[in-house]
This record gives structure tokens, C-alpha cells and sequence, in this order.
């Protein structure tokens, strides 16, 4: 029988969600003012399905402009929130630590959906690691009804206290279904605006105490979470073991092992050590049950618990419930593969195969970007030579233009997508214009009028907000000329093959500073973009 320590009235309608669509409800229900954000799986949905509740919803350029939009709303006193992916976070972490010495007046919450396994990212970190870092609570929800409850809770706590709060998704809890009860919505608060320069600006000179009155805010919200955080206790049987988790490992947890005794942990952090370490001591044998990193487990060991965690073996990808038996039976027998999948391709009539075609046979070395494109690097194109983060395409680029030997450095591009270009690629662009190679440079953008990878979402080169109304687009040609490029060209990789090729030829050759734009739209957003424009498909 399981007895909730923090128990809310429910008395609406049963619905069926996923994660991602009941935090969206949850934001909803909370009277948030705003939701911002960038697409990333498995994040995306969540401003999606908020503006389709009819909240306001904007994508930013990037993570670091969602959260800083977010911010000013809750500066003003509103509840806001910003949606990402983990990578996502590494990019608004500036934001993020220093909001939390700065507070808010409202509430603000940022939503960060981890990939364990990288089921589409290209790296595994454990977001639950900036929680610690930048001193904000987190909550960690295990299905769509804790999305629901913990993404009230986290703005009930953020307007509290005064301070951001991260809910960790995962891509198991985001993209899974179930039953959720909501409850009655909460009315907005009014917007308002107190000058209060001593927590608004982080000089040195207010940081400093802005940094103490933080850590006395985690002390109350530790407190908090020990006595009334959203913790829960399930009775085990006689001799079961005892199971310390959170989030999506406790499903894992629940059915691998459902004689055992549980202590779920709500708020991952501050973490509710002292309820925690009694439970641990009341069995026989505690484990702590957890996805990737053994963040649990190293601070109930650091508190002087006496706890087991998974082996090292078990830190990489997402759980299941055999391998949470193997890790309660101390089974340490390396794993089988997983199975080989069919690896993805680029669609078939995609404007990027053409592409990548022709820079493949110019012998170009290439510095990819994050995108759709990046499929290109598999076969049977083969034709991207590195790929690391969001607008690293440019950087990484001009790096090797600067190091490698004359007759090489000429052959180096950087290609990069059109919302990529936006979300980092500016700074890239200034860099290329600035401390130009000797050799010069060529930036490719491939713009299939979309963020096609992640859902067919819009950016500021579309000229579409997120609910469908006209937006000004941004013109790349006038981006890279004010930034003194000397040649820059826009082509349909289709209609224009040979004299994109005569161009990128002419510019490698004669060590041109060039941008040339590749423009055509992705094959399954041109339906959709046809019927806005009137145009045909």
C-alpha cells in the first residue's frame, strides 16, 4: 500500500497523456503567463501542446533566450517556464546560475528531458548534476500524473521561495501514456514590476549576499522536503529488500522487484537525506535504484548511509526491469548487444542528398552541424567528417582551415541548418568574419524552411510563429553581408546543382570568405507550408 507524504485533491476528468502533454496541462493549470523554449527531442511537445491549450508559447532562437525570456515574465511577477532537451541546458546554464542568486518575483520552471540511452543526442548527461551545480530544486517525475502534479508543484515552490526550479523529464516519461486526474486550474497572478536593484543586478558587490540568502533557501526547501516534499513510502514484505529511486526507474523498480519496500524520492534535490537514511537503516538491505549517473547514491553514501548502487555497468542507458533484477541479484554477466536497427537515412527527394552530393565531389572536408543533415555522415553519402554540438560546424571548421596545410585547409567547409544557424550559428559567423583563416572560408546553409528533425517546428528564418501567425523571417544574404562576407549566393540545391557547384568550386579554389544559402523546403514540411502561402506543392 502506498501512503503519499504529500498528498493533493484531485476532482476532474480522467484523461490520457503523455509526459510531455501533462506537463503542458500542469503549465497550463498553474496560470502560467508564458511558455518558451527550443525544440529538442524528447522534449518538444510541451509548447506544442500548451499553445494548443491556449497558452502563449513562442520557440526561441536557443536555450539561453528561452530561459532568459522566461526569466523577464517572472521578473514581472508571472509564473513562465522554458522547455529543452539536456544538451539544451548546457547552453541556458547561464541563465541558470545566476538566476538562482537572483530569484524571481514570480515563478519560474525549466523543464530539461534527459535521453538515457541517447535515443537522439549525442551525448548521455545527467541533468540532475546542474541541480547540485547551480544550487535550484529539482523534481523528478515517474509518469504523466506526476508531470501533471510536479509541474504545479515545482511553480507552487518556485513563487515560494523565490527561485527557479528544473523538472526533470526523460524520454521514457515523456513519450509514455497514462491516466492523469488534474485539478481545478489556479488563476494567473497579475503582472507587476518591483524595482529591487539588489537582487535584479548580479554586480560582485550584490552577488555575494545574493549567493548566501540562495543557500538559506535550499536549507528551508531541504526542510521542506523532508517533512512535506512529494516523497512517497510503499510498505514491503517481511525480509524484501529495500529500494531508494526516483523518476522513471521506480516503474522499472516496481515490477522488477514488487515485494520490496520503496522510498521514491520526489524532489531530487535538495534531497530528503535524513528520510532517506531512516528508511535505509529500517531494512535489511537497501539499493538505490537509478538511471545514469549514481547521483543518489553518492550523497546517501556521502551522508554516511549504508547502501548498495547499481555496478558501473549499469550507468550506461536507459533501465529495465531486467536490468534492474540483474542489478537487485547482483548479476554482473556482461550484456548481450542490442540488436542491430536499421540505422536512420536522409527522406528520400530531401534537398540535403543533392547537397552533400556536390560537396562530397568537390573532396571537401566537413565540419557538420546538429540537424537532419548530420544523417548525411552514414552511407551511403559518407560526407561529414565531424559533428559535435549545436553552431560547432562553423567553429570547428575554422580550426581546421587555421591548422592544416595549405592544400587541405582549402577544402574545408562548414555546413550548418537554418535553425541551427540561428540558435548558434551567429556568433560562428562573426568569428569566421573576424579572425579570418588565410586560406578564407565557406559557410553552407542548408535551409529546408524547418527544424525538421525535431518535429517540423518553426524558427525566426520561416517567417511562422509557433501558433501559425505570420512572423517577420530573417534574411541570411543581409545577415552575412553586414557582416562584411564578400561573397554570399543563395541556390535550390535542385534547380541550381551546377552553379552551386561553380560557385563552391571557384570559392574553395581562389580562398573566398564565402556564405552560400542552399534553400529549399524539407519534403514533409512542403504540404503544410504550401497550404499557409497559398502556394502550390
Amino acid at each position: 500500500m502506498e501512503t503519499p507524504l504529500n498528498q493533493q485533491p484531485a476532482a476532474q476528468p480522467r484523461h490520457f497523456l503523455m509526459g510531455n502533454e501533462a506537463a503542458a496541462l500542469g503549465a497550463a493549470h498553474a496560470g502560467a503567463a508564458r511558455g518558451t523554449g527550443y525544440p529538442g527531442t524528447p522534449s518538444s511537445e510541451i509548447l506544442d501542446e500548451f499553445n494548443r491549450l491556449g497558452g502563449k508559447a513562442e520557440w526561441a532562437p536557443n536555450e539561453k533566450v528561452a530561459a532568459e525570456v522566461a526569466l523577464g515574465v517572472a521578473f514581472a511577477g508571472a509564473r513562465a517556464f522554458a522547455t529543452m532537451k539536456h544538451v539544451g541546458l548546457n547552453v541556458a546554464a547561464d541563465v541558470l546560475f545566476t538566476a538562482a542568486y537572483s530569484g524571481v518575483d514570480g515563478a519560474l520552471v525549466i523543464m530539461v528531458a534527459d535521453d538515457p540511452g541517447m535515443a537522439s543526442s549525442q551525448n548521455e548527461q545527467d541533468s540532475r548534476r546542474y541541480a547540485v551545480a547551480a544550487g535550484v530544486p529539482m523534481l523528478e517525475p515517474s509518469d504523466s500524473q506526476e508531470a501533471y502534479d510536479f509541474t504545479r508543484l515545482a511553480f507552487e515552490i518556485s513563487e515560494r521561495w523565490k527561485i527557479p526550479v528544473l523538472l526533470k523529464l526523460t524520454t521514457r516519461v515523456c513519450h509514455s501514456g497514462s491516466i492523469i486526474v488534474p485539478r481545478e486550474p489556479a488563476p494567473p497572478a497579475p503582472p507587476r514590476f518591483e524595482r529591487d536593484m539588489r537582487t535584479h543586478v548580479m554586480v560582485p558587490g550584490n552577488a555575494r549576499p545574493a549567493h548566501r540568502r540562495l543557500r538559506a533557501k535550499l536549507a528551508e526547501i531541504a526542510a521542506w522536503n523532508e517533512q512535506n516534499g512529494p516523497n512517497i513510502l510503499v510498505a514491503g514484505a517481511a525480509g524484501a529488500p529495500g529500494i531508494i529511486t526516483a523518476g522513471s526507474s521506480y516503474q522499472y523498480a516496481r515490477e522488477a522487484a514488487p515485494d520490496a519496500a520503496f522510498f521514491k524520492i520526489g524532489m531530487i534535490h535538495p534531497p530528503p537525506l535524513t528520510a532517506a537514511l531512516a528508511f535505509a537503516a529500517s531494512v535489511k538491505r537497501a539499493v538505490v535504484i537509478e538511471e545514469n549517473d549514481p547521483v543518489l547514491a553518492d550523497a546517501l553514501r556521502a551522508a554516511g548511509g549504508k547502501i548498495e548502487g547499481a555496478p558501473e555497468m549499469f550507468r550506461f542507458g536507459e533501465l529495465s526491469v531486467s536490468r534492474v533484477r540483474a542489478i537487485l541479484a547482483g548479476d554482473t554477466t556482461p550484456e548481450p548487444p542490442p540488436p542491430k536497427a536499421i540505422p536512420p537515412q536522409l527522406c528520400n527527394g530531401c534537398p540535403h542528398q543533392r547537397s552533400f552530393t556536390t560537396i562530397k565531389k568537390l573532396g571537401c572536408i566537413v565540419a557538420g552541424d546538429i540537424g537532419c543533415y548530420t544523417l548525411a555522415a552514414a552511407p551511403p553519402l559518407s560526407a561529414m567528417d565531424t559533428q559535435i554540438c549545436m553552431g560547432a560546424g562553423i567553429g570547428v571548421g575554422l580550426g581546421l582551415r587555421h591548422t592544416l596545410p595549405r592544400a587541405e585547409a582549402r577544402r574545408v567547409v562548414s555546413v550548418i541548418g537554418d535553425s541551427t544557424f540561428f540558435h548558434s550559428g551567429l556568433t560562428g559567423l562573426a568569428e569566421m568574419a573576424y579572425n579570418t583563416p588565410a586560406t578564407g572560408h565557406v559557410l553552407i546553409i542548408l535551409d529546408n524552411s524547418t527544424t525538421a528533425m525535431t518535429g517540423q517546428q518553426h524558427h525566426p528564418g520561416t517567417g511562422w510563429h509557433l501558433d501559425g501567425t505570420p512572423a517577420r523571417a530573417i534574411d541570411y544574404e543581409k545577415i552575412a553581408r553586414a557582416m562584411n562576407i564578400e561573397t554570399v549566393a543563395t541556390f535550390d540545391p535542385l534547380k541550381d546543382a551546377d552553379a552551386f557547384e561553380t560557385a563552391l568550386r571557384d570559392a574553395l579554389d581562389n580562398e573566398k570568405l564565402a556564405v552560400f544559402v542552399l534553400k529549399r523546403p524539407c519534403v514533409l514540411a512542403a504540404v503544410a507550408l504550401a497550404r499557409k502561402t497559398g502556394a502550390k506543392s
